[in-house]
């Protein structure tokens, strides 16, 4: 609230004219700002569906489903933002927007897409002789200014994010009770829900590098670390300390949504598993439970304690701050695997037959045991399915060594514990 220097009356109006008179020059620079942008934003749409787009549909360069891959629904979403852009130069921003808000399912359709077309144009561009001139050809154009393809297929979901911003800032500077507000309201919604599904797809897609670059680090092809719902966390070198006093050695550890790997590094003899690791054992997460053990080494660290339904752990380093990053992922991944709803099975009395009828006198064996067996197959009916339950967990990390590595020449099998 800004205060006016001048007196103010017993109503305090110079005030709120003060503070209304400051909303309006801001929404007056927010809404200009957001013209401008939309005019760049919809020539350079322009750019990709004439040069690109008509051009390629009318040579025949590209079939029609792979050009539908690389360029989705952009040019729906090119006649979309022609239309607000008339809008928004006319001033008529809530109108404007709350229109485009009931069309984001062009934008939904391009951003689920978008990792296929990039996979999609970069194969093209491999095999594709006569495309991979055209595209430099095109882009060689002054009205490209130097910028490829590539860069111009991310647009749509970086105005997402300005429309995001713009909107925040426009309801803020618009009273509640002004015509445009629900409307711009609205619009944020829409807008806000797409952004969430890009954070959302860019965060699967970085799990599904993370897991792809964890497989090929493994020799053979026994221990397959992609699984659906799987969800990478972390690594790092951990020293295992042995049940019988042993020297603790050096172990790779990758930590999973579900389960905890531990590897050891092939022989480097072998000229193409050097840098590979064999998995050693796969510790499942469900029913296990972590603690912190302090004293039990000389310098700054400490021991983590794993105990698993079928085999106990007990976990090495000597970097504090190493062992704190491994208690915190293991116990915020248990925690998370282990609140899974359980299935609770109830029966419906009323549905259940009774053991003895009063009206049934005459029961023979055979009557008996097949009633019995009708009664299993119904109990069994009765049991409900757990629906699967997606986990969401941060961004991954990879935790500093806390140890050398250690080179070992035995191989042996993984084990699922």
């Amino acid at each position: 609230m800004s205060f006016s220097p001048r007196p103010l009356d017993p109503l305090g109006c110079s005030s709120v004219q003060e503070q209304r008179d400051l909303w309006q020059r801001k929404f007056c620079r927010i809404a200009k700002e957001m013209v401008q942008t939309e005019q760049r934003y919809c020539q350079k749409l322009e750019l990709v569906t004439t040069f690109f787009v008509d051009i390629l549909k009318a040579k025949g360069t590209l079939r029609s489903d792979i050009r539908e891959d690389i360029f989705c629904s952009i040019k729906a979403i090119q006649s979309v933002n022609q239309t607000l852009l008339i809008h928004l130069e006319n001033g008529y921003f809530g109108k404007g927007l709350d229109q485009f808000s009931t069309h984001m399912h062009h934008y939904y359709t391009y951003v689920d897409n978008i990792y296929k077309a990039q996979k999609v144009l970069q194969m093209q561009l491999k095999k594709n002789k006569a495309f991979r001139r055209f595209k430099k050809l095109q882009e060689s154009r002054p009205e490209f200014n130097n910028q490829k393809l590539e860069d111009l297929l991310q647009l749509p979901l970086q105005r997402i994010d300005q429309y995001k911003h713009f909107l925040e800032d426009l309801t803020a500077n618009i009273s509640v009770d002004h015509p445009e507000y629900e409307q711009l309201s609205r619009a944020m919604t829409a807008v806000c829900e797409v952004s969430q599904r890009i954070d959302d797809n860019t965060r699967r897609h970085e799990n599904h590098l993370e897991l792809c670059r964890v497989q090929k680090l493994l020799k053979g092809r026994k221990m397959k670390v992609l699984a659906p719902g799987r969800w990478y966390i972390c690594e790092g070198w951990l020293k295992v300390v042995p049940p019988k006093g042993a020297e603790a050695k050096p172990k790779m550890f990758f930590l999973f949504s579900d389960m905890l790997l531990q590897v050891k590094r092939c022989s480097s003899l072998h000229s193409t598993s050097g840098q590979k690791f064999t998995a050693e054992h796969a510790y499942p997460l469900q029913d296990c439970t972590v603690e912190k053990v302090f004293g039990h080494t000389r310098s700054q660290g400490g021991l983590l304690s794993l105990t698993f339904p079928r085999a106990n752990l007990l976990l090495m380093s000597s970097n504090q701050e190493n062992l704190n990053n491994w208690y915190q992922s293991l116990s915020s991944a248990i925690r998370k695997q282990n609140s899974k709803q359980t299935p609770i099975y109830q029966r419906d009395e009323l549905c259940r037959r009774p053991l003895r009828s009063a009206a049934d006198s005459h029961n023979t064996p055979a009557n008996v045991a097949s009633r019995k067996r009708n009664m299993l197959t119904a109990e069994i009916s009765e049991l409900p399915q757990e629906p699967p339950v997606e986990q969401e967990y941060s961004a991954p990390k990879r935790m500093k060594p806390s140890d050398a590595s250690e080179l070992s020449a035995e191989t042996s099998s993984c084990v699922i514990l």
